[in-house]
């Protein structure tokens, strides 16, 4: 019995320690964020698109979190949303969900989810109020493609941090209306230093506020497929995403 005692003990460890680990893992994958990048377009779509999924894919990798990409509206369902923790518009256009997948949005993030805007989610879902107090304002026009410089508001924040107070780049410099209150602006256009701005001296570029019980984010950035190979943007989109799950 003592010689089988002692054979049998290091296999029974084994297996107590290979359960423990698999335990382990099931609570790590439980415990992972979930990230839905949505780009659905009904009217303008960007080139850059295929760029921004890729760069999205790289850093939520990064982050070890998992990341669905997807441009079908049907997954805006209760049952469906409620296992994303953050839903990210990447240059979506036009009115892109029905009045049932509006419903199960909303009801999203009164349960506490996380919206991520970039570039053209300002050109999206124009009659309805309740997703412009999501992003925070709408989109009007823009001129071309030019260099510009970027006012700098919160270097505190994590999505601007890594920023000088003025950050100079070539992009499409975006003009908006009807801006919600309650905005905690991030970046702001300089007007002076480009043709076509038409917001005058306050033109947000950047911002974040608190939306029903979630948080909302959104940047301008992100015309240009290059702007996807930007480290200065990328770290701005990163800082963004971590903002939003609370991970500052």
């Amino acid at each position: 019995m003592r010689i089988l005692t002692i054979l049998i003990l290091p296999v029974f460890l084994l297996l107590v320690l290979i359960q423990c680990q698999s335990r382990d893992k099931m609570d790590e994958v439980e415990n992972q964020k979930h990230i839905l990048v949505f780009s659905r377009t009904v009217e303008f779509r960007h080139a850059s698109i295929d760029a921004g999924v890729d760069r999205l894919r790289q850093i939520c990798g990064e982050l070890d979190f998992m990341m669905e990409h997807s441009e079908d509206a049907a997954l805006f369902a209760d049952s469906i949303l409620a296992k994303f923790d953050l839903i990210i518009f990447l240059s979506t256009s036009g009115n892109i969900l029905n009045e049932a997948q509006q419903n199960a949005f909303i009801r999203y993030m009164q349960n506490g989810g996380n919206f991520m805007g970039i570039h053209a989610a300002t050109d999206t879902e124009k009659d309805w109020p309740w997703y412009n107090g999501l992003v925070g304002a709408y989109f009007k026009n823009h001129p071309e493609i030019q260099e510009a410089t970027i006012q700098v508001l919160d270097n505190k924040h994590i999505s601007c941090r890594h920023l000088h107070d003025r950050w100079t780049r070539t992009g499409e410099w975006y003009n908006f209306y009807s801006f919600q209150p309650g905005l905690k602006i991030l970046l702001n256009l300089d007007e002076s230093t480009y043709e076509g701005g038409e917001n005058g001296p306050a033109h947000p570029f950047a911002w974040c506020h608190e939306y029903e019980n979630g948080r909302s984010f959104y940047t301008a950035i992100g015309h240009t497929i290059e702007s996807f190979s930007e480290p200065m943007f990328i770290k701005h989109l990163k800082g963004g995403i971590r903002w939003c799950l609370g991970l500052e």
